[in-house]
């Protein structure tokens, strides 16, 4: 019979710890900030936190970061993938225009009276 050479990493439960208490710490950060006004600046500030935490998980939770190169390669050209679709999707929205003829993105709708910012 064949001995199966392969060799599994164990993660230490501080590790683990550590993780699981950042993750918290992040969703915290994300409750804050969501009842914070950064105008624009909202969704980047959420996406970036969700960004992360969605990292802190693919690496330790699920074992990437101790992973053949091969899946390593799978993970990053699957980012790469969802880089493009995101890419093509915002330069579509982008380049929309409303049925006022107005770029649909620049339009903000504003009541009589009120400044509109450039």
């Amino acid at each position: 019979m064949a001995e199966n050479n392969s060799t599994h990493h164990i993660v230490s439960p501080k590790t683990y710890l550590t993780i699981i208490l950042t993750l918290m710490a992040l969703t915290g950060i994300t409750v804050w900030a969501a009842f914070v006004n950064l105008d624009q600046f909202n969704i980047v500030v959420a996406l970036v936190i969700a960004t992360c935490k969605a990292t802190l998980v693919v690496l330790f939770f699920m074992h990437a970061k101790y992973s053949p190169k091969r899946t390593q390669l799978v993970i990053v050209a699957g980012i790469f993938w969802l880089a493009i679709l995101l890419f093509m999707t915002m330069s579509d929205y982008i380049s929309r225009v409303d049925y006022r003829g107005v770029r649909s993105p620049f339009t903000q709708v504003t009541s009589p009276g009120t400044r509109r910012l450039a």
